[in-house]
């Protein structure tokens, strides 16, 4: 491919306002070809100073604007299915942000249309996967020298949740990316969750479950517990601590800046994830359009997206009953090979 990869953005949010900066001022070979948001004006401010870029309120209208060859899905999750859909039709290329879709029944329909195509366009937005803290521990657990992964003990906290935030969002939407980090590190499926619940923290919204206590089951005999609790009130913290026969690694606790000053030090301790993952995001990104630019799709696959779905619908489940609760997906569909 010679020229910029020209990419549609689909959603203007908060998410996707950092992308569009990431792919004009960042990202090497690509532009901002088109724009969709059903808020035109916030569309309209997340592009402005950069040239030749298309606005709309509809997402295939921006799919089918001039230069767009491929496709980058920050829009709410219900959302996802449809947009996937439609530039599957189109043979786009797809960097799509978690979740792929949020019930596991959509997201097995957009695995079986891509099946069908006889190759791969999605990349699922996983973006620890490229954090280089979590690709050195992957790397370690890979090559075997701490013996047989045992145990995953992972932190994820936030300071605060948005108003629209529930206690089914915890496990569906925050550890949905400790579901895909132990998937990836482990090299393993997840098998069963179970989901305690103390006592809510005096600074959850009422009715809010915050913080839970996850723990997964393997299918190798490990287990992996997640402590997710998103309205902390202090920063941003994600941790992961892998315990094997041998020896164990820990990530995450040095990712901060410390600041001497006035006689005294102090620990900077990011407030969202857009500055914790930044680097991660801006790999990502990169590792996608040089993919695409070379007629390659990498990553985390459409697969990956239905498999945490499926994972985290589960959580809900043992959220909501107490009990531990078995993951069951569908068979993987066979790729389609057109004749």
């Amino acid at each position: 491919m010679s020229g910029l990869l020209g990419v549609a953005v689909l959603g203007a949010g908060h998410m996707g306002a950092d992308h569009i900066r990431r792919l004009d001022r960042l990202v090497s070979g690509a532009r901002v070809a088109a724009v969709a948001d059903p808020d035109a004006e916030r569309a309209r401010e997340a592009v402005a100073g950069i040239d030749g870029v298309v606005v709309h309120t509809e997402a295939e209208a921006a799919l089918d604007a001039p230069g767009v060859e491929a496709v980058l899905i920050a829009s709410p999750g219900e959302a996802h299915e449809e947009a996937l859909l439609a530039a599957f039709a189109r043979g786009l290329p797809v960097l799509c942000e978690k979740p792929m879709v949020p019930d596991s029944a959509g997201a097995l329909r957009v695995v079986e249309a891509e099946a069908r195509l006889g190759r791969r366009l999605a990349q699922i937005g996983f973006m620890r996967r490229y954090d280089p803290e979590y690709r050195r521990l992957k790397s370690l657990l890979d090559d075997g020298r701490l013996g047989r992964p045992l145990m995953l003990h992972c932190v994820h906290r936030n300071v605060s949740s948005p108003p629209h935030f529930t206690s089914a969002m915890l496990v569906n939407s925050s550890v949905s990316h400790e579901i895909d980090a132990a998937r990836w590190l482990l090299g393993q499926e997840l098998t069963a969750v179970t989901v305690l619940r103390p006592r809510p923290s005096s600074g959850a919204p009422e009715g809010l479950l915050d913080p839970q206590f996850v723990l997964f089951e393997t299918e190798r005999g490990a287990l992996v517990d997640v402590e997710v609790f998103v309205n902390c009130g202090f920063g941003y913290e994600v941790r992961c601590e892998a315990v094997c026969e041998a020896g164990s690694a820990r990530i995450g606790e040095a990712h901060t800046m410390v600041v001497t000053a006035a006689g005294g030090a102090r620990e900077e301790v990011p407030q969202d994830y857009l500055v914790r993952f930044a680097d991660a995001y801006d790999r990502e990104v990169q590792e996608w359009v040089d993919a695409t630019r070379q007629g390659r799709v990498t990553g985390a696959s459409a697969w990956d997206g239905y498999a945490a779905s499926v994972v985290a619908e589960a959580g809900v489940r043992a959220l909501e009953t107490g009990a531990r609760t078995l993951v069951e997906p569908a068979p993987r569909p066979a790729l389609h090979i057109p004749s």
